[in-house]
């Protein structure tokens, strides 16, 4: 399982996001350190665990209330070693052009309409898709989530009503997507809560997951960071 934490720009400062309202979000509030800007939170997070990807999501972007372009590009270049999975709303092909190698764009079902989808073509798959859901529908561009010809091999299956919301993952649909298209990688993303969440998500098929509130609150901590990597889980070839 590898966990890949959360930051949620809005502002200038790192926010905690909640179910999806982005109106009300506030600054972070963290046991893991004392600051709201994003270099303190990425060195908080490395210094729980050595995670090797973070994934950002432009909130000003994505409401296209301005951007942090200057400050995301400001961090990759700060971190050279780590990647940065970025989500900035709709994206072109031309917006990537320039970004150094430890940049991966995310683009987002919420921020494209089926006229605009064929945008997403011209990324040639070197893309990260998300697909978003609400806490009842699909967002955004609905014949994306019929057209798997236009997803590259990873996936989020993102369900912003429970971010934040400790009411776990939404295991039925993430089984559903593993069973249908087995030879994509979906990544969990709103609600894991714990260990066992993380663990549960493992038993569908799922081997990464997004993460933010079960880290800053501890309920997911260094030693069950540690022993969710230590643990074997056995397979028809003895394991994975």
């Amino acid at each position: 399982m590898k966990i890949i934490p959360v930051i949620d720009l809005k502002d200038g400062v790192v926010v905690h996001a909640k179910q999806g309202r982005r109106d009300q979000y506030q600054p972070i509030n963290t046991r893991l350190c004392s600051s709201s800007g994003i270099d303190s939170v990425i060195e908080a997070f490395l210094n729980l665990h050595d995670f090797s990807t973070f994934y950002i999501a432009d909130l000003n972007a994505i409401t296209l209330r301005g951007n942090h372009e200057q400050l995301i590009d400001e961090v990759l270049a700060r971190f050279p070693k780590l990647t940065f999975w970025v989500d900035s709303g709709y994206q072109s092909h031309s917006q990537r052009r320039g970004r150094p190698d430890n940049y991966m764009p995310v683009l987002g079902s919420e921020s494209f309409q089926d006229e605009t989808i064929g945008e997403i073509k011209a990324f040639d798959n070197n893309f990260i898709l998300s697909l978003d859901y609400s806490s009842s529908s699909a967002l955004g561009a609905r014949s994306l989530f019929s057209s798997p010809s236009l997803w590259p091999d990873h996936i989020i299956i993102m369900t912003l009503a429970r971010v934040g919301s400790h009411s776990g993952p939404d295991l039925d649909k993430l089984a559903q997507f593993c069973r249908q298209y087995p030879d994509k990688n979906f990544i969990a993303a709103g609600g894991v809560r714990n260990k066992q969440d993380l663990m549960d998500l493992n038993e569908i098929g799922v081997k990464q997951a997004l993460v933010a509130s079960a880290l800053h609150s501890g309920h997911l901590s260094a030693d069950d960071i540690k022993n969710l990597r230590a643990k074997k889980y056995p397979d028809e070839s003895g394991y994975f």
